[in-house]
């Protein structure tokens, strides 16, 4: 199993796909090297904000191909996997492993909804394919079939499922996680809650999509956040508050390739039927982007 351990800002990269349906390896490679030459400390591609519900296979697998190789080992990569079927999310999970990730973002897509043991398999089924620390992840405003604390509390116990994502918007059940899962497990915030606050409940970060946006303001607000200055790192915090209030307000891919494309970065639309951000959305992106300074440089 990896031996590296996960903490800090790992941005959800985009997913930048051309009209015949090509990823832009160009515009991901640069985005990555700028990401990581602002301080991140890992990527993670294929998540909510990479459209990873509208990709094909190859699509998916050519966007981990370009985020390895322009990481080169500088800095992890956390990958989503994302299915309907057990088998298919560990032959996914496999893959990623194969094409060099340090990690699994574990995702599950239901039609139908899943109960509690069928939800714990088909987790503890991509943990046991691979080497990898497993992330969790859990959205109940978009997942038909959720992570309960009994089952999270079940999956802690796998010795490589190490981390979990949450992404509702209840700060509370992130302390009732921490609480039920102790030392077993470690909490990463998402743009759904105040990260500063996930950092003083004892979560180790937060992977969302803004932090594209806002790498360097990211990483000053998570350092603030471990020297225990929360003074400034709230003073941070509220003028960050704007964008992720944006993300939340607008399509998540849609608001980030939008503020990606106000900073140079050429990422595309979103893929059909989502729409772009449509001219309001773009002024505010554009606001909260200049109110922080993350406008006119990349």
């Amino acid at each position: 199993m990896s031996k590296r351990q996960f903490h800090g800002v790992f941005p959800y990269l985009v997913s930048p796909i051309d009209a015949s349906g090509a990823v832009m390896g160009e515009v991901l490679a640069r985005l990555c090297d700028d990401l990581i030459e602002s301080g991140v400390h890992g990527l993670t591609p294929l998540g909510s904000t990479g459209e990873f519900a509208y990709l094909s296979w190859p699509q998916k697998r050519r966007i981990v191909e370009v985020v390895v190789e322009a990481a080169n080992g500088r800095v992890p990569v956390v990958a989503g996997v994302a299915a309907t079927t057990n088998a298919d999310a560990a032959s996914q999970a496999r893959e990623m492993q194969a094409l060099g990730c340090d990690g699994i973002l574990a995702i599950l897509e239901a039609y139908f909804p899943v109960p509690d043991d069928g939800v714990f398999e088909y987790f503890k089924t991509i943990a046991e394919a691979v080497a990898l620390p497993l992330v969790l992840y859990t959205n109940p405003n978009f997942q038909r079939s959720d992570l309960s604390l009994p089952v999270i509390d079940r999956l802690s116990r796998i010795p490589n499922v190490g981390y979990i994502k949450d992404a509702s918007f209840n700060t509370g059940r992130l302390l009732s996680i921490i609480n039920r899962v102790g030392d077993r497990m470690k909490v990463f915030s998402a743009s759904a809650h105040i990260p500063a606050c996930v950092m003083l409940i004892g979560g180790v970060g937060w992977m969302a999509g803004p932090a594209c946006l806002v790498p360097r303001q990211s990483i000053a607000l998570y350092d603030l956040c471990r020297q225990g200055a929360w003074d400034e790192a709230m003073a941070l915090q509220r003028r960050l508050w704007d964008l992720n209030q944006a993300f939340a307000k607008h399509n998540l891919a849609a608001c980030i390739k939008g503020g990606l494309q106000l900073q140079g970065y050429e990422v595309g639309a979103p893929l059909p039927p989502q729409a772009a951000l449509s001219a309001e959305g773009v002024e505010e992106v554009r606001r909260s982007l200049a109110g922080v300074g993350a406008l006119g440089s990349s």
